[in-house]
């Protein structure tokens, strides 16, 4: 069951992070376009990357919490909990920042962004640059417990004891 687990929650972050990894591209392309073009495809952007970020993210932390608990006694325990707790951060900071400003933008009127698109554009970027590091970081660190081989705590002890 672990290495279903682990396949899952490498798929999902992977994912996801490929996802944010898109997302980080486009907005930053924006950057040099007026707030009339980064209105009309923040709209286009709203209308369904919301689900795709969910159906990404939730399965990722799903399966990462339950990788977590299964490697528990594992010598690759610290990465899956630094998985876990990078997921989890990303999480957050959507809930606390990001989706507040995706509800405002969607009353936004293209024709007439408001005066202040900009200071509220570089903070939902700034959030999105912070939630993808982390999630390319949760990915690399599932990534990097998945090539090293599990060996129980237990195990590990009691050869440590056995060899002095």
């Amino acid at each position: 069951m672990t290495r279903s687990v682990r396949v899952a929650s490498l798929l999902f972050s992977g994912l996801f992070a490929g996802f944010l990894t898109g997302v980080m591209v486009l907005e930053f392309s924006l950057r040099r376009f007026d707030g009339t073009v980064y209105t009309q495809v923040r709209l286009v952007e709203l209308d369904s990357l919301d689900k795709l970020a969910i159906v990404t993210l939730l399965p990722a932390l799903l399966t990462t919490a339950i990788l977590t608990y299964r490697t528990f006694r594992t010598n690759t325990r610290w990465l899956t909990l630094a998985a876990l707790a990078l997921l989890l951060f990303v999480f957050c900071l959507t809930i606390v920042v990001n989706l507040p400003i995706n509800a405002d933008q969607l009353e936004w009127n293209p024709q007439s962004p408001p005066a202040d698109w900009s200071a509220i554009r570089n903070r939902w970027q700034l959030a999105h640059f912070a939630r993808t590091v982390a999630a390319i970081l949760a990915f690399a660190s599932l990534s990097l417990a998945a090539t090293l081989p599990s060996r129980a705590r237990i195990a590990l002890t009691l050869a440590g004891r056995q060899s002095n």
